[in-house]
């Protein structure tokens, strides 16, 4: 079928409205009708650096939509089914096996390689292959995905909403309940309040912490982390974050969420602690009782 597609042509090229053809999906994928997509930072980062994702290609990776047609062997999701999107992975390694999919065997070959597993890509332009982008390429009218990477979802919730649900605010969410898991009583700051930030905080205030501190350098970022949970906003512009937060904790916060790769913010924590990362820009400082 031909649809419309914000097509990358080139590295560090404008978004391009293209027609492509899509191909019919195969036996365990589904075509889904993309209603919305959210616009991520990697979306950018891909476009723009030479050598991660083959050129042209068909970016986004946070689409909602309904599906519109399933192949034989899929189920559990039906035509007209409202699905978010998220990240592809094997299913079939140890990792995947173990319930561990963000950390699949062959992550970046299908997330970032351009190609099924079979090696091929359900999109074409004219006579040229499109590479496939985190197994659903959601900046296209309509795309083909494994059932695998879908969530069925109540079809009552605007689907407008709810793209950022596969990327930014799973990994959010998820850094703090899957992987710090503080409980009732502890401390944790935020630094960055975006999509990611601010879902560390939703989830930060779903798991008890006492003290839920956020650190941004726009105004209008900390009020809205206030209204999610943070117990304290401070403008890392106009105050000394680290200072500030180990007034406010005493001793510092038992963790950090931030994304900074050298994890700089190291000092605002507690003596004794461990360093973990969660595969992509999103660094975890753990700190725990002395």
């Amino acid at each position: 079928m031909q649809v419309k597609a914000a097509v990358t042509l080139g590295y560090q090229q404008p978004f391009v409205i293209k027609d492509v053809e899509v191909a019919p999906p195969g036996k365990d994928e589904i075509l889904v009708k993309i209603v919305a997509t959210g616009v991520c930072h990697t979306d950018a980062v891909m476009r723009d650096n030479p050598g991660v994702v083959p050129m042209p290609a068909i970016l986004g990776h946070e689409g909602a939509g309904i599906v519109a047609s399933v192949g034989e062997a899929v189920s559990g999701i039906r035509v007209g089914d409202h699905v978010v999107l998220s990240y592809a992975a094997c299913h079939h390694c140890e990792n995947c096996l173990s319930n561990h999919p963000s950390a699949c065997e062959d992550f970046n070959t299908l997330n970032f390689g351009g190609r099924r597993e079979d090696g091929t890509t359900p999109y074409r332009l004219g006579d040229q292959d499109l590479s496939l982008f985190f197994g659903q390429s959601s900046f296209s009218q309509y795309v083909v995905t494994r059932a695998s990477n879908a969530v069925v979802v109540d079809p009552e919730v605007d689907l407008t909403l709810l793209g950022p649900l596969g990327c930014g605010i799973q990994t959010g969410s998820g850094t703090v309940l899957n992987r710090l898991k503080p409980v009732v009583g502890e401390s944790l700051v935020v630094f960055g309040c975006g999509a990611v930030g601010l879902s560390a905080i939703m989830a930060a205030k779903l798991t008890g912490c006492s003290q839920i501190i956020a650190v941004d350098i726009h105004a209008s970022r900390l009020a809205l982390a206030g209204e999610l949970g943070a117990t304290h906003q401070i403008n890392g512009k106009e105050q000394d974050a680290v200072a500030v937060i180990k007034q406010i904790t005493g001793k510092g916060a038992h963790y950090a969420v931030g994304n900074d790769r050298r994890l700089r913010y190291r000092s605002a924590g507690r003596t004794r602690g461990e360093t973990a990362g969660n595969g992509g820009d999103c660094g975890l400082y753990r700190r725990y009782h002395p």
